[in-house]
């Protein structure tokens, strides 16, 4: 975690690519970002350390490795709890505001019921964060000035990609708590892979990523709890030759919560799932149409 005066001087995103993009695959780390705004901290009713529940703990650097087999990475710096950009662009909660939101903003979605719309209003486990409430420019300025362009680059790495190879694959990369879901005591996962039901890209895909987890020996579900958010569903199209898919790593694996520091495991998922993704890459051609060639094995 580090606290900046905001992103004004400091890049809100990074994009890592190799020198050369070899993959038709682009992928995505929105919710890893630790870089908090000394006035939102100042803002805020929670601690340092509470406040970065919602954080997607190291996901990018999980994922780091997909650089030398030509696939770039898009991340945030900025943190969810300060933006969240796998929502609409205005999922907003009026009672969060000090005045009226447009007219165009979306507070009625069940997301913004349960405080964790585009500006959350609580971090995982349903504590608040702000001590008042905000101003309505600060939140079109978080949208206009991060969220947008965030989605801009996003859109820009896709569109080239679909240009380059014909088509393009969105791995959208988060992790998830390692508690129970909900009342039902039932333990979460290890991976959960998100396709919106079959619909934001080929279930050749899905099927493929379960086969090879499952392979690896960890516990794979599809679509529950986590069915793929905002991002899967608003960029996969595989009509279009775009395809989404969202993947959820249960937090418990690799790093300790509570301390917010990797773990002995921390190292093995990330080879593992450097090796999954390479077997993909390599078989590709039996998901999509295309003659770049294979990675090397």
């Amino acid at each position: 975690m580090t606290d900046n005066s905001d992103f004004t001087f400091e890049a809100a995103f990074d994009v890592i690519a190799p020198q050369q993009q070899n993959l038709p695959f682009v992928f995505n780390s929105p919710h890893s970002g630790a870089h908090y705004p000394a006035a939102f901290l100042a803002s805020s009713r929670l601690t340092p350390l509470s406040i970065r529940r919602s954080e997607d703990l190291f996901v990018d650097d999980l994922f780091m490795e997909m650089l030398k087999f030509g696939a770039p990475l898009l991340r945030a710096n900025f943190p969810r709890a300060y933006l969240d950009v796998n929502r609409e662009p205005y999922e907003l909660d009026p009672k969060m505001f000090d005045g009226p939101l447009p007219s165009y903003a979306n507070i009625r979605s069940i997301r913004v019921a349960g405080g964790l719309g585009t500006i959350a209003r609580v971090v995982a486990e349903g504590h608040e964060i702000y001590q008042g409430k905000l101003s309505v420019d600060e939140a079109i300025s978080r949208i206009e000035n991060l969220y947008n362009p965030y989605h801009k680059q996003l859109r820009q790495m896709l569109a080239k990609t679909i240009v380059d190879h014909g088509v393009a694959c969105l791995i959208d990369c988060h992790s998830m708590p390692s508690g129970y879901i909900g009342d039902s005591h039932m333990a979460r996962p290890d991976f959960v892979l998100g396709d919106r039901y079959g619909t934001s890209c080929s279930t050749d895909l899905t099927d493929m990523l379960w086969t090879y987890l499952n392979n690896k020996g960890y516990h794979v579900s599809r679509n529950k709890p986590y069915a793929g958010g905002f991002i899967t569903e608003h960029y996969g199209r595989p009509d279009k030759q775009l395809h989404a898919i969202q993947i959820e790593i249960n937090r418990g694996l690799y790093a300790d919560e509570e301390n917010f520091e990797r773990n002995e495991k921390f190292d093995r998922v990330k080879k593992d799932l450097t090796s999954v993704f390479q077997k993909i890459f390599n078989h590709r051609q039996d998901l999509f149409d295309d003659d770049i060639p294979l990675a090397a094995e």
